[in-house]
């Protein structure tokens, strides 16, 4: 058995939704696709998909094989592409999205970068505070930060960030640093609607707590809530990387870092891993080396 193939046919069921939809493109017959899955799960010892009539879903063996699949298809694919890169030129059109405070502070300046570098690429950068569907939308790379719900997507960590609360010094001067959750039913905060939540998400004595909150101001953006803490009208909860600078600064400071969340990742993320253009690829890998950051 061609394990390489093999794992390749799997990948492909995987994506296209069906045997039918894998042998058509792998440019194969259905009844070979189909040996070609027994036989692999039977050099396996283990059953990677449940198949009923109408549908199939990945086992818990299935979807870890899965990953490391793509992981090593992208491996061999990279290391052939690799050779055909250094002949042939970036060029064409390439299309990214990012959210609209991450992608201005971050990508729209690796973007601008590339595109000096590669003068035969142009770039539509779509910046949206939503979750694009790539394929639907035709966007080659996306970047989400959070955990991803769409197991049909290549990603790549570029990092990862905290959920921060904030404040000015002369806020804090004036009235004091919340020490307890309970405390911020009595401070000014700034909020946000339009993202489907309501109130602040903390950690409390190890699960998950809400706390809703209540202030002066709502926005639905984050640069103008960040410029409102700045000016000191009260406290914000905003993604680590949205205040960063002003942190180290000190025109903000941290409060309430024991009932912190966990990080979350920062993912760059495509449609497939295989079969990328070489402008495609070379975006992917510039982003990688262009934007690297911790949970600050």
């Amino acid at each position: 058995m061609d394990k390489l193939r093999a794992m390749q046919t799997f990948v492909a069921i995987v994506e296209q939704g069906s045997l039918t939809g894998a042998a058509r493109a792998l440019g194969s017959s259905l009844p070979a696709t189909v040996r070609t899955l027994a036989a692999l799960e039977e050099a396996l010892g283990v059953r990677l998909l449940n198949r009923t009539t109408r549908r199939h879903s990945l086992t818990e063996e299935g979807r870890a094989y899965l990953a490391r699949c793509r992981d090593i298809l992208s491996a061999v694919d990279d290391a052939e592409r690799g050779l055909q890169d250094q002949r042939s030129e970036v060029s064409g059109k390439l299309a990214v999205t990012a959210s609209v405070l991450f992608g201005q502070m971050y990508i729209a300046p690796a973007v601008t970068r590339f595109l000096q570098a590669h003068p035969k690429v142009s770039c539509r950068l779509v910046l949206l505070d939503r979750v694009v569907n790539l394929l639907e939308e035709g966007i080659d790379v996306g970047i989400r930060i959070g955990t991803l719900d769409d197991s049909g997507l290549v990603a790549q960590q570029l990092g990862e960030v905290r959920r921060v609360v904030v404040a000015s010094p002369d806020w804090l001067a004036r009235h004091g640093a919340p020490q307890q959750l309970d405390d911020l039913a009595r401070a000014n905060c700034i909020r946000f609607f339009g993202n489907g939540r309501n109130g602040w998400l903390f950690a409390d004595r190890g699960r998950e707590r809400r706390v809703v909150i209540s202030g002066s101001l709502e926005c639905n953006h984050g640069q103008p809530a960040v410029d409102a803490c700045l000016a000191g009208l009260g406290l914000g909860q905003f993604l680590s990387y949205q205040i960063a600078p002003h942190l180290a600064a000190g025109r903000l400071q941290e409060v309430l870092q024991p009932y912190a969340l966990p990080p979350q990742p920062i993912n760059l993320v495509y449609p497939h891993a295989g079969l990328l253009p070489n402008r495609v690829r070379a975006f992917v890998a510039w982003i990688r080396q262009e934007v690297q950051l911790g949970a600050a």
